[in-house]
């Protein structure tokens, strides 16, 4: 309960305090930014937003903030701790910085296995050459506490992609064997106060922020010798993190894409811990765990990507009828019941071939018209349709049987976010 209390007390240090204060508003800014966009997209493309850019920032923050302080817990009961004279920070600093590179590479794997690595090859050239870089030690890493470290955070990651990840999800379209299928793409990001355990010797710090090490019971023991830290203390130092999602699936829902790819993330930190641990042993499974981190996580990657290339689209209208990929909220579709992944077969026993033919049967029917409708489940259903109000919309983004071009249809399977909006808005203008 002792680590529990500390670790809750660090985190909320990080929340109230400065400078920590100021970082998680400039991570609130950035994400409220980023948000403003997808409801921008989202807007344009379903006429309505499903959130709003607020909900989606406070989302992100709140959870963001919780799973920071389970991170801790978790890292502090399997006593996971490093060296005062460590830069353990780097790993959170050096993430944002390949982020700018690619926003894939904000993934933990990369920037601990960077630092890693470096920290073996400082070990090899001081034990079997005999050569030291004073001015690098600080670069000299505990490789089990640091991959420990990792797997924790990709297990938090994992945690967080399955719940909120599938929100400020965003319509989208391509093509295969000359069908076009609907989609989403999916982008989230959640800042993370971590709560690092550190191991000091020095009397900079106050009695009240440190924990003697005969009251750090843990579950596993620390991988630093007792006999080398028995005069120190714990020292819980927070640090901001960014966790980041995202994906894009023309073969699932978007809940089931952020599921899978959460219970991915999961299995890899799982993964990742085992082999964590085994590098307590000698350097080569030391070296095994940085270079398994970022190759895995390639693989993880590659298998999702293949999955959605030759699985079976989810979404894609034929002959028997148009497909609904999104339901606008407060709609008139959705207040008929309409949602994603039902199939409009008929309206008022009319056939329907192209998404024209249902606003054309509906504006020959006055205010009245049936829906036949087939579920996702596969059962069929009727609905009526009245329009008291002369509304021209339904609020459905309906998957195309063909793509004309005044289309607000934008393949992103390579795009970059920014590409994907200013394409949108030129196609309004």
């Amino acid at each position: 309960m002792n680590i529990a209390f500390n670790a809750l007390r660090s985190t909320a240090y990080a929340i109230v305090t400065s400078p920590y204060v100021f970082i998680l508003i400039i991570f609130a800014i950035s994400f409220y930014r980023q948000n403003k966009k997808v409801v921008m997209v989202q807007k344009m493309i379903i006429g309505e937003r499903l959130n709003s850019p607020f909900e989606l920032t406070i989302s992100e923050i709140i959870f963001g903030l919780i799973a920071g302080l389970i991170g801790s817990i978790i890292l502090g009961y399997l006593g996971v701790s490093f060296s005062e004279n460590t830069s353990i920070e780097l790993i959170f600093i050096l993430s944002i910085f390949l982020m700018l590179i690619s926003p894939r590479f904000i993934c933990f794997s990369y920037s601990g296995a960077i630092l890693g690595f470096i920290s073996i090859l400082l070990e090899i050239m001081k034990g079997m050459y005999n050569v030291e870089i004073t001015q690098l030690e600080f670069l000299r890493i505990d490789i089990v506490a640091l991959m420990t470290l990792v797997a924790v955070l990709h297990f938090i990651e994992g945690i967080l992609v399955i719940l909120d990840g599938s929100k400020g999800s965003i319509p989208v379209f391509t093509k295969k064997n000359n069908k076009i299928i609907g989609g989403f793409a999916l982008k989230r990001y959640w800042a993370i106060p971590v709560a690092v355990a550190l191991i000091v010797n020095s009397n900079f710090y106050n009695i009240d922020s440190v924990i003697s090490i005969v009251n750090w019971n843990t579950f596993l023991n620390p991988t630093t010798s007792y006999s080398s830290i028995k005069n120190a203390a714990i020292l819980l130092m927070p640090f901001y993190g960014v966790i980041g999602y995202s994906a894009v699936t023309f073969t699932k829902t978007k809940k089931e894409k952020s599921f899978s790819s959460g219970a991915m993330i999961i299995g890899y930190s799982i993964l990742l811990f085992v082999f964590a641990r085994l590098a307590v042993l000698n350097i080569f499974f030391k070296l095994f765990v940085v270079l398994f981190a970022p190759l895995a996580h390639e693989g993880f990657l590659y298998i999702q990507r293949y999955m959605e290339v030759n699985k079976e689209p989810k979404y894609v209208s034929n002959e028997d009828g148009i497909m609904i990929l999104e339901v606008a909220p407060n709609s008139p579709a959705s207040q008929m019941g309409i949602k994603s992944g039902d199939m409009i077969l008929e309206v008022n026993h009319r056939k329907i071939f192209k998404e024209d033919d249902i606003l054309k049967t509906i504006r020959e029917a006055s205010n009245i018209a049936w829906f036949k409708i087939k579920r996702a489940a596969g059962n069929l259903e009727e609905i009526r349709y009245s329009n008291k109000s002369n509304s021209k919309r339904l609020g459905i983004v309906f998957v195309p049987t063909n793509v004309p071009e005044d289309n607000m249809v934008i393949n992103v399977d390579q795009s970059k976010f920014s590409d994907i909006l200013e394409k949108l808005k030129n196609k309004k203008d």
